[in-house]
């Protein structure tokens, strides 16, 4: 299929995409799965408290077993004793297991989401970066000019690479390239912009 590609001077042409990124079936119940799974595995699980036989300290018995008329005990780590471990208390990471996306689910829920983006007509695809673009003030009015101030640039090494500097500070812009964006990403923001060469590198993926 073909989509339109638009310069920085908001002059059209055309770019052949690949069908199973751009048109691909929409599938929202893998995205949820997808997103699920991202979103639990970035959550930090730091409470820890430290069990009976992870506390240092000796492990001979307070006092004598009999004699004392005094209830049975062993070293002073019991949970019952100030300082003691903790019983049923928060394990840390150790407790959760990481839920495991395979590469095919990340790429089909990226492509689906891809294809909402232009179905709704929030995707935008641009030629290259021939120039680099040193000031955060021109960087902001090519953004209002195309009309991408809430969006994800998806960009390839040189073009992200001449932008990156001058776009880091504008609000609700995020640069990255192919090899750093995920299906979070494209949902939190609501347009999604290419580079010509950045389609070719995620058609490598696909193909």
């Amino acid at each position: 299929m073909k989509l339109d590609k638009i310069s920085i001077d908001g002059k059209k042409d055309s770019i052949e995409v690949l069908d199973k990124i751009f048109s691909a079936k929409v599938n929202n119940k893998l995205v949820s799965s997808v997103l699920y799974k991202t979103n639990a595995n970035y959550k930090g699980r730091h409470a820890k408290t430290k069990q009976q036989n992870e506390v240092r300290g000796p492990t001979s018995k307070i006092y004598a077993q009999k004699g004392t008329g005094g209830a049975r005990h062993a070293s002073r780590k019991a949970p019952i004793f100030v300082g003691g471990g903790i019983a049923h208390g928060p394990k840390g990471e150790l407790a959760y297991k990481k839920r495991k996306l395979n590469k095919n689910e990340k790429k089909m829920s990226v492509a689906s989401l891809i294809t909402e983006k232009n179905n709704n007509k929030n995707l935008l695809i641009l030629n290259d970066f021939s120039s680099e673009i040193k000031k955060t003030k021109e960087m902001s009015s090519i953004i209002n000019k195309l009309e991408i101030s809430n969006s994800l640039l998806i960009l390839d090494k040189n073009s992200k690479d001449k932008i990156e500097k001058s776009a880091r500070n504008i609000p609700n812009v995020k640069v990255t390239d192919v090899n750093h964006f995920s299906a979070y990403d494209i949902i939190k923001f609501k347009k999604v912009v290419f580079t010509e060469s950045s389609v070719k590198e995620l058609e490598k993926r696909y193909s």
